[in-house]
């Protein structure tokens, strides 16, 4: 995504939450339509869905189909301009974001040790298995490492964690790409995934919380 995509994006969260402010908009109002946001900001309607989407991801608007968008969380859209700004592509914001990741990943692996159910444990061995395949085929396992780690935080049974998580990485998964197009990266990343799917099948959170650390620490996210 180009920085003047970026600009685009954040410039429309931002307009959304003024419009919630200035007209005081509460839970279970209805947002603007995409064609009028689309107008106002005199911006591409797929850059007002991509918007809408990650707010929708957030828990803060939902979607009913034929009716249009509204207010989900009462209170909510303040942290929409906190979280817009982590999507700034400077340097300090990518590693505020990387921090924070790693902050929620540890401590949602954490909970996982305790939670995890046996159905979570044998999807994340599957994922380890399909990652193989992948790289067997010649090909990267993004949506797989996306997945795994999805999952472990899923485990931890905590929504807000996880939608929270989603916020940080499903508008960065171009940097899941270029973290494993690295020579070499993706195949050790695969065997740093084994390593922390061992120590939660032994619930040793100790060795599942370091295998982690080193993972994150290692993908340069």
């Amino acid at each position: 995504m180009s920085s003047h995509q970026d600009k685009v994006y954040i410039e429309i969260i931002r307009e959304i939450n003024r419009i919630i402010q200035e007209d005081d908009l509460k839970a279970g109002d209805k947002l603007p339509s995409e064609r009028e946001l689309s107008d106002r900001l005199q911006v591409g309607r797929s850059s007002v869905r991509e918007a809408l989407r990650s707010l929708e991801l957030l828990d803060l608007i939902e979607t009913r189909r034929g009716e249009g968008t509204f207010i989900k969380t009462i209170g909510g859209h303040r942290l929409v301009e906190v979280l817009a700004s982590f999507f700034l592509r400077e340097k300090k914001a990518r590693s505020d974001l990387a921090e924070t990741r790693k902050i929620v990943e540890v401590e949602a692996l954490r909970l996982a040790c305790e939670r995890i159910n046996e159905e979570q444990i044998s999807n994340l061995g599957r994922l380890v298995e399909q990652s193989k395949s992948c790289l067997g085929k010649g090909d990267l396992p993004v949506e797989e490492d996306y997945l795994f780690h999805k999952t472990i935080v899923e485990a931890c049974q905590n929504r807000l964690m996880l939608n929270i998580w989603i916020s940080l990485v499903e508008y960065s998964k171009v940097t899941i790409r270029e973290s494993l197009s690295r020579k070499g990266r993706a195949e050790i990343s695969v065997n740093e995934h084994e390593q922390i799917l061992d120590g939660l099948k032994n619930r040793n959170e100790k060795k599942a919380i370091s295998a982690m650390k080193n993972h994150l620490e290692k993908s340069r996210f």
